[in-house]
């Protein structure tokens, strides 16, 4: 039966100890670290409000621990269990990558030609060398972002000729999901089979993930962890506010289909641990393995992005990890080669699972070694801010409303009115102010060299007091019909807002990410950002107002609220 872990009754524990056989005295050195192990799922668990949670521990000889913890359905009651499946998202990545390096031992793909080489509809809007399958596997293509609308992967691929490439390939790392989507469509066309069956076929299968699935439909819905996501969807995210069931999707793309148990997923990690070796066979020979992790620019950091897998160096040796997040679900997924060591979380809602797998990773080597435990992670207060007298002051904006700042200590506090709103620290110079008039945006900082000058919240300015302000650029007028705020039924990008501040337009994201958008012609703009192939279109101008806007393709439409 499960037990209650602290002082509140609704997160829930359920723990297996899957020792290897004979592995006794392995086991009570492991105890340790499996104790400190659950005081940090606990506390996560609790800061962040995670409803239920899954982790396995594996070792290259095989699973070490598996345990779950919490609610699969809140509703119900009905807790995280053995069986229960967790979306993956974007860990599926290197399950895609695994199939094309198999397709090339096979003679059937060659990684270095064009893309339309397999798929001949394939077409994007380019001034450069068509993308290879390599420049997708390592997301240096130049593709533009995703069309997170459209309900259809197969038609996202193919409207790719609608769009233009924003650098030549090979040159910048940028994230792509319909990338691997692309890819994914690839290795059907080679393979001659289902992307989902390929899959089942080629990894799940060998590797002896019985209880996984290769793309998630109606009839596995029963069999998964409820998602759930926070109520607000158009404002930065706060620990106040309530949870909510997150939009089901239905999902079977190259980027992100599989739904596994931790178990399972543990197996899969186990397979790469052994560098390629599965427990029956090998899912790639030594030299796929090696391709797999290569570095795909000579000379690059230690930290790159190899083929669906990101890899780095720690005291000399490899550490192999990738996240995963989908609609009310979220991966970590993280391995030592050397150590022979790796760990795996899933959650269905907030919580950084990636943090716990680490966490993980490391307390079972130095166990396993005889080493002390690493200390758990720091759980700092969420209103600590570094430097805070830094920010302290009073601003004024041009229309002549005040904030007031005030630092004490290392937190900092915005006065309003009778109230002191402590304010949380979320990025570089950007903070939450968690009050109904300051929810929409972030609080953020701009430096004229060390010195804070100026405070922004969405459209407003405000110059530090005794400051003498730039001037500020009239922007055209036509400008001011694009102001407002837009929405859709993705619930990957159900909204954003259109802001003009200081004479420019600024396009700002829910979770508080602000883009410049630069005029390219009128009703169009593009992002700043020289090597970015994102833009923005506006139209239906009624009354004023622009009622449509087409970010990168995806369409959106003006709404009633601010």
């Amino acid at each position: 039966m499960p037990r209650a872990l602290g002082p509140s009754a609704s997160l829930l524990l359920l723990a297996i100890l899957l020792p290897p056989a004979g592995a006794q005295e392995k086991d009570d050195r492991l105890a340790g670290a499996w104790e400190a192990i659950d005081r940090f799922v606990e506390r996560s668990m609790k800061e962040e409000r995670t409803p239920g949670l899954a982790l396995a521990v594996t070792s290259k000889e095989g699973l070490l621990r598996a345990a779950n913890y919490g609610w699969a359905d809140l509703k119900t009651r009905a807790p995280v269990r053995p069986d229960t499946l967790f979306q993956i998202g974007s860990t599926s990545k290197s399950f895609t990558a695994i199939v094309l390096l198999q397709l090339r031992e096979e003679g059937k793909l060659d990684l270095r030609k064009p893309v339309s080489t397999y798929l001949p509809w394939f077409r994007v809007r380019s001034r450069f060398e068509p993308a290879t399958v390599h420049d997708l596997l390592t997301h240096r293509s130049g593709l533009p972002r995703d069309r997170d609308d459209i309900p259809s992967s197969l038609f996202q691929a193919a409207a790719l000729e609608e769009r233009e490439t924003g650098s030549p390939p090979g040159k910048t790392f940028a994230y792509s999901n319909v990338g691997y989507q692309v890819l994914g469509y690839v290795a059907e066309a080679v393979g001659k089979e289902p992307y989902p069956q390929a899959l089942r076929r080629r990894i799940l299968e060998p590797l002896g993930m019985a209880s996984s699935v290769p793309i998630f439909t109606h009839e596995t819905r029963p069999r998964l962890a409820v998602g759930y996501t926070t109520l607000y969807d158009d404002r930065p995210a706060h620990v106040s506010h309530p949870l909510v069931e997150a939009t089901w999707l239905e999902y079977g793309a190259g980027d992100g289909s599989i739904a596994a148990t931790a178990a399972d997923l543990a197996a899969y990690l186990r397979t790469l641990l052994n560098r390629g070796a599965g427990p029956e066979r090998r899912i790639l020979s030594k030299e796929s393995f090696d391709l797999f992790l290569s570095r795909p620019v000579p000379g690059e950091d230690e930290e790159y992005y190899a083929y669906g897998m990101s890899v780095g160096k720690k005291e000399g040796r490899t550490l192999i990890a990738h996240g995963g997040g989908m609609v009310g679900y979220a991966c970590g997924f993280t391995g030592d080669l050397d150590a022979g060591v790796g760990a795996v979380a899933l959650v269905n809602g907030p919580g950084d699972p990636g943090a716990i797998a680490k966490f993980a990773r490391e307390a079972v080597i130095a166990a396993i070694a005889g080493k002390a435990l690493p200390p758990l992670p720091n759980s700092p207060s969420p209103t600590r801010v570094e430097k805070a007298s830094e920010y302290a002051g009073r601003f004024r904006s041009a229309e002549g409303k005040t904030l007031a700042l005030e630092a004490k200590g290392e937190e900092m506090f915005l006065l309003a009115g009778a109230e002191r709103i402590a304010l949380e620290p979320r990025g570089k110079d950007a903070f939450l102010a968690n009050h109904p008039d300051f929810a929409l945006f972030l609080l953020r900082f701009v430096r004229e060299g060390e010195k804070v000058v100026r405070a922004t919240h969405g459209p407003e300015t405000f110059e530090r007091e005794g400051g003498t302000p730039p001037p500020s650029p009239a922007p055209p007028e036509a400008w001011h019909a694009y102001q407002g705020h837009y929405r859709s039924y993705s619930p990957w990008m159900s909204n954003f807002r259109v802001v003009l501040r200081r004479g420019r337009l600024f396009l700002v994201y829910p979770h508080g990410a602000e883009v410049l958008l630069v005029e390219a012609s009128p009703g169009l703009f593009r992002a700043a950002d020289e090597d970015s192939a994102e833009e923005v279109r506006f139209d239906s101008i009624v009354e004023g107002r622009a009622l449509r806007a087409a970010v990168s393709g995806a369409v959106f439409y003006r709404t009633f609220t601010p």
